[in-house]
């Protein structure tokens, strides 16, 4: 059983196994990204009924640029018409849209149905919904680096006063708390490039079941286990610990 009163605040997906989800069924890698993009509205209800404040999706990196130009083009086709389906629904919920990620090379069609979803949600505050698009978190933090020297350059930001908490407001996630469970599905553990910063506490979770599989009960067999660890933070238990 859940225990409501220890529900993560944040949880960030790597929607992982389109592509073999699609070949063992005889389909085509693209129906397994179909698949995948539609299996986000089922997630983002069960983690709104949980109470969880801010849930992330890793939808596309930085160095997935690589991959047949069909299959990207597939795919941001199917991102934009997600939005265009989806995106009264999620305001009729009370939940929040935002995109984190580099903009360029994204199309300009995606661009304008992002920040349409954003501007439409941007009062809401119920969950968050967050969408990793054109995501890397070494390019982030390089990022969040140019930001800040220009400030400190500018006479603005002293770096001597400099806090990790700090830094933190000049990530693409500023304003959200760091992720407290980390779900990777179709069973790799590893982290690919993302939230680097932001998953330096986070739990992992690695279930084997591919991502157009992945249902409300294995969101909550995820925050279950979750909630079974024990979270010092680099601490101990006193109560624990040898005397």
């Amino acid at each position: 059983m859940i225990d409501k009163n220890n529900i993560p605040k944040h949880v960030a997906i790597i929607m992982d196994g389109n592509g073999r989800w699609a070949k063992e069924k005889g389909l085509p890698r693209t129906a397994g990204h179909r698949a995948g993009i539609d299996r986000i509205k089922e997630i983002v209800n069960a983690a709104r009924e949980l109470g969880i404040q801010a849930i992330t999706f890793f939808a596309f990196s930085t160095e997935n640029w690589s991959r047949p130009k069909t299959e990207v083009n597939m795919l941001m086709r199917s991102l934009g018409n997600f939005l265009e389906r989806q995106i009264k629904d999620l305001d009729k919920d009370n939940i929040r849209f935002r995109v984190i990620g580099r903009e360029h090379p994204l199309p300009k069609y995606l661009l304008a149905k992002i920040k349409e979803s954003e501007n439409k949600t941007k009062d809401n505050n119920g969950l968050t919904v967050v969408l990793a698009l054109n995501y890397g978190a070494r390019q982030e933090i390089i990022d969040a680096v140019k930001k800040l020297s220009s400030r400190a350059l500018g006479g603005k930001t002293d770096l001597n006063d400099l806090e990790a908490e700090d830094f933190g407001r000049y990530l693409y996630t500023a304003g959200l708390p760091d992720p407290d469970l980390l779900i990777r599905t179709s069973g790799e553990m590893r982290i690919s490039n993302f939230l680097l910063w932001q998953l330096s506490y986070a739990e992992l979770y690695f279930p084997r079941v591919y991502w157009p599989d992945f249902k409300k009960e294995d969101l909550e067999e995820a925050i279950e286990v979750y909630q079974k660890r024990e979270r010092r933070f680099g601490g101990i238990d006193v109560n624990k610990a040898d005397n």
